[in-house]
């Protein structure tokens, strides 16, 4: 018998490198489920001694209400949570979109010239560092009570964020790449779109992942002064009401609200950065 008919035929479809795709799929589903059981855990035990403390304690319902109290109230009445929560998430992601747009426009056009970010710099530090709370008003008289007030809201809120992030991403370019860049003649279109954004990417999710959250608060606080719809003038009304039920009930939804969307921003910058080494430990959210 020959060496080549003595030796086992190598099955073709078996994995290189001792992992099909199937396991490591169920790998990543395994190590999402870990990730996600001990909050969960934790969550509850939260609520658990919650309900007890409140229980002994005897506390006004008025005042703390128990987790079984908010959790029968956002059951009870879940399509009431799901409007208003649904109107909050439309005003918050609009006011993003817009006050994303604005801010990358305003970075690139600091990071082209000096002198220009001498000159529009100081009027995005002017937004950041006026209180929101007292833009709110104004809003209402210039722009009614629709929608749009709080959209112009929220992107004020995520704007200054949005910008810093993205200009210093487009600063922060490989000295020697760039040297490449000129030495090929590169003209300024294709320095930016191959080399200053692909640079920027970085600092631009980092930015979402702050912005997203803000965007949520930037939308409830205007809902507190310009609508009777949303999970902001929920809260206001619940709060005249002395209801604790029903604010608890749409703090929550709120929370989970700023929660998905920040998990979703995580997982568009995992695809969207996949090349990138901050991506290869394979952060959380």
């Amino acid at each position: 018998m020959s060496l080549l008919q003595s030796k086992p035929a190598q099955n073709d479809t078996m994995p290189v490198g001792g992992s099909s795709p199937q396991s490591r799929h169920f790998a990543n589903l395994s190590r999402f489920a870990r990730r996600g059981f001990f909050p969960i855990i934790t969550l509850a035990a939260v609520g658990a001694l919650w309900e007890v403390i409140v229980r002994v304690s005897g506390v006004a319902e008025y005042l703390v209400p128990t987790p079984s109290a908010v959790w029968s109230r956002l059951t009870g009445d879940l399509g009431y949570f799901l409007f208003h929560g649904l109107i909050t998430l439309y005003e918050s992601l609009g006011g993003f979109a817009m006050g994303t747009v604005v801010a990358v426009v305003a970075a690139g056009v600091m990071a082209h010239s000096r002198l220009l970010e001498r000159t529009v710099y100081p009027i995005a530090l002017l937004i950041k560092v006026t209180p929101i709370v007292a833009i709110a008003p104004l809003f209402v008289i210039w722009f009614g009570f629709g929608s749009f007030p709080k959209m112009m809201i929220a992107a004020l809120i995520t704007f200054f964020p949005v910008m810093v992030n993205t200009f210093i991403g487009l600063r922060s370019v490989n000295p020697t790449t760039m040297d490449f860049f000129r030495l090929l003649d590169a003209g300024q279109a294709h320095v930016l779109f191959k080399l200053r954004v692909p640079s920027a990417l970085p600092y631009l999710f980092a930015a979402f992942r702050i912005a997203v959250p803000l965007s949520v608060i930037g939308a409830v606080v205007g809902e507190w002064f310009t609508g009777d719809r949303g999970l902001g003038s929920v809260i206001i009304v619940a709060h005249h009401n002395i209801d604790m039920p029903t604010l608890f009930s749409a703090i929550a939804v709120l929370a989970c609200i700023g929660l998905g969307l920040t998990g979703i921003t995580a997982l568009i910058e995992r695809r969207v950065l996949f090349w990138h080494d901050s991506q290869q430990s394979g952060p959380g959210l």
